[in-house]
């Protein structure tokens, strides 16, 4: 094991970023930690929580970046989708600091895997390249979770609960990769204090694996209702969303759960859980669809009323 490193975590009061910060607060991985340090634009309610939690605080902007990573080895970039910019003058200002591990911006698909343009995954390609040509003394590693747990089972990825059906693009045996935010942050925590030779380039993250057709079964289980589980063909439905560009990936999304490109579990695209698993000795019990499940009686977004427009 390394030496204790100090981490920071930049957006952290973001929908994922405030869970990345607790889930490195954690009893069980804070130790590993000289300090766990929350970088933000201004203080809040947020921010009081969790440094009340034990993070200390940093505000940043533009003009003091270099500063507010002073003494910083491991940096955790959870900046959101409205922030590319700030996020290249971030990374800009690493070659100025001590920062020795970058994990970019990235915690969702792989979508270097992909055979089109999209507005959001396109910036972060470049701003890899960029990494990649700025940051030559820096160890960076990109962990792609698959989609994340508590914001997946909706009807913007076809899971229409309330009216008790499912709309698979493709099979509905197909399976998809789910894992919640707070074990995306455990393995963050457990990459963060491995030795910088072992962490590898890239991480996919598996938290529970699991097919339309059994996430029916798994919600009608525990209280979901009879679930009518049907499929659209993938090439038309594909076809329709590259023919009709969106900002948001939703709509592509689900024509990638489809096509199997997240499915990381080792009969699809393959993990590293075993690595983060190492890391953590263990400790780490992902969380899976039956506990979700288990949480919402098997109603997970029931209350929502989405057209069919997805």
């Amino acid at each position: 094991m390394t030496s204790l490193r100090t981490v920071a975590i930049a957006g952290a009061t973001g929908n994922l970023g405030r869970e990345l910060v607790n889930a490195f607060l954690l009893s069980e991985f804070r130790t590993r930690f000289q300090e766990v340090i929350i970088l933000v634009r201004s203080e809040s309610q947020c921010t009081a929580s969790l440094v009340s939690a034990g993070a200390k605080l940093r505000t940043y902007n533009e003009e003091n970046l270099e500063q507010s990573l002073q003494g910083v080895d491991v940096l955790v970039n959870a900046v959101g989708p409205s922030g590319h910019a700030f996020k290249e003058k971030l990374l800009r200002a690493l070659p100025l600091t001590a920062v020795k591990l970058y994990f970019p911006s990235e915690f969702g698909v792989n979508h270097y895997l992909h055979d089109f343009p999209h507005e959001e995954w396109d910036a972060k390609k470049h701003h890899f390249t960029l990494a990649t040509q700025h940051l030559p003394n820096i160890h960076i590693c990109r962990v792609y979770a698959g989609l994340l747990l508590e914001d997946s089972i909706g009807p913007w990825f076809g899971f229409f609960t309330k009216q008790g059906e499912y709309e698979a693009i493709g099979s509905i045996s197909q399976r998809a990769s789910y894992i919640s935010k707070m074990d995306v942050g455990k393995a963050l925590a457990s990459l963060s204090s491995l030795p910088l030779d072992i962490i590898p380039e890239q991480v996919y993250l598996n938290g529970d694996s699991k097919s339309f057709l059994e996430i029916a079964q798994i919600m009608k289980a525990h209280g979901a209702g009879h679930i009518k589980v049907s499929s659209v063909p993938l090439g038309d439905y594909k076809a329709g969303v590259l023919a009709k560009a969106s900002p948001t990936p939703e709509r592509y999304l689900r024509f990638l759960m489809g096509e199997g490109n997240i499915d990381h579990s080792k009969e699809g695209a393959g993990n590293q859980n075993d690595i983060v698993l190492k890391g953590c000795g263990g400790i780490i019990a992902w969380k899976s669809i039956v506990d979700l499940a288990k949480e919402t009686h098997g109603r997970p977004w029931a209350g929502s009323d989405w057209t069919r427009e997805i």
